[in-house]
């Protein structure tokens, strides 16, 4: 299964423009965004754009997301919100946790996390695709250069489950791909010149992933 993967769209036109020509030129089978989808104010234009792309989206909230965008995924056809839940295509299950609370020199999927996480372990294998807004703590994290403001929560469950992959965005300065143990971890942002990711996985192999 090929996944064209991004984040930090924040509704901007050429960001759009990214998606859709990497989108013509890659053909993935889902399209997958680990949160910003919209920037503040009046999602609905975004999303109705969103739905209209060929391929199914898959989605988890960032922090310029308000919490109604959750509720206004579930109403378009071709939008699937993956919080809390493991979305199966072609075999491959995808979860994801939505949310980001920023604060200094870190971030927090929520503030109350112990239930969150919890949750989560539980949906969470080997084979998992597993999104969420912020890096892991101290991978592809630094702000300024120097400064990790990534979650410590989501290094711990990563560490613990080992999912396949891990897709997040938040950080403007941090394309990439390291990896934590078995997890590949990739910034997929669209930012700086980035047009995100595209990550094939196959039972039979590791997963490949690709900077575009």
């Amino acid at each position: 299964m090929l996944i064209y993967a991004v984040a930090d769209l924040h509704g901007k036109d050429q960001r759009f423009a990214k998606i859709e020509r990497q989108l013509t030129a890659l053909h993935p089978d889902v399209l997958v965004i680990a949160g910003d989808l919209t920037n503040y104010v009046n999602p609905t234009p975004v999303l109705a754009r969103l739905n209209a792309l060929p391929v199914p989206v898959l989605a988890v909230r960032g922090n310029t997301d308000l919490k109604r965008v959750e509720g206004l995924l579930q109403t378009y056809p071709n939008l699937h919100p993956l919080h809390l839940s493991a979305t199966t295509i072609q075999k491959v299950s995808i979860v994801g946790l939505s949310g980001t609370v920023p604060i200094p020199f870190r971030s927090r999927i929520q503030f109350r996390e112990k239930d969150l996480f919890e949750q989560a372990a539980g949906l969470v294998t080997a084979q998992t695709v597993l999104v969420a807004h912020p890096p892991p703590y101290g991978f592809l994290d630094e702000v300024a250069g120097k400064i990790h403001a990534g979650s410590r929560s989501l290094y711990n469950l990563v560490v613990v489950c080992q999912p396949a992959v891990l897709l997040c965005g938040h950080i403007h300065e941090r394309p990439g791909i390291t990896s934590i143990g078995n997890t590949v971890v990739v910034n997929c942002n669209l930012t700086r010149g980035s047009s995100g990711a595209l990550i094939e996985i196959d039972p039979d192999r590791s997963p490949t992933v690709r900077l575009l």
